[in-house]
This record gives C-alpha cells, sequence and structure tokens, in this order.
C-alpha cells in the first residue's frame, strides 16, 4: 500500500499539467521543425519581388510531406529576392507559417 500513494501523487500532478499541454498541442512543434528540419534542393526558376515570391523546381519536402514539383512560396526575407535568380541551383526550407509555404532558411550552392 505504501507505493501507491506515490504514484497517486504522481498521477494527480500528471493530470494537472496535461490542460496546459491540450490547450495548444503543437505549442513548440514549429520551432522544434525549424531546428530540425532537413534542407532540401531546388532551382529557382523565378523571383517575383512584388510578390515577395520564389518560384522553385524542388525535389522532396521531407518535412511538409510534398513530393518533388515546381512551386512559389513566400520569402522570409526580402532580401533573397535580390540574393537569387533564375537558373541558382539553392538548398532551402520550407514551412508552413500561418498558413502560407514560406521559406525559412536559404543557401545558394
Amino acid at each position: 500500500m505504501n507505493t501507491l500513494l506515490p504514484i497517486a501523487a504522481l498521477s494527480i500532478a500528471l493530470l494537472a499539467a496535461a490542460p496546459a499541454q491540450a490547450a495548444d498541442p503543437h505549442a513548440g512543434h514549429h520551432a522544434a521543425a525549424t531546428k530540425n528540419a532537413e534542407m532540401s534542393h531546388g532551382t529557382v526558376k523565378k523571383v517575383d519581388k512584388a510578390k515577395g515570391t520564389i518560384t522553385i523546381a524542388h525535389g522532396p519536402l521531407v518535412n511538409l510531406g510534398m513530393g518533388a514539383m515546381t512551386m512559389s512560396f513566400k520569402a522570409k526575407d526580402a532580401a533573397w529576392l535580390d540574393q537569387v535568380k533564375g537558373g541558382d541551383a539553392i538548398d532551402f526550407v520550407a514551412e508552413d507559417v500561418g498558413g502560407a509555404l514560406t521559406i525559412t532558411q536559404l543557401q545558394r550552392k
């Protein structure tokens, strides 16, 4: 019986903490995804400074569960729009930021 008391106390403590985690089940998920996201590879097809987008022909985006294709992404850093041009080979990380697929890391090869 003496072992049940500490187990019961631990169970109550865990249940008390659960609502805080349940309030935002994705809390910290995006920050962890950014740090652990593997760079994807692609080729810049077009830069649209007016829209703030870069169109990339890319391989699989593992962190987003997407296959290879060509698509436009918002640029997190507007300076990137001046640093790349059509034909440039790049490594990048794209994430869903507020419902918009956004390049969050970018490196020219």
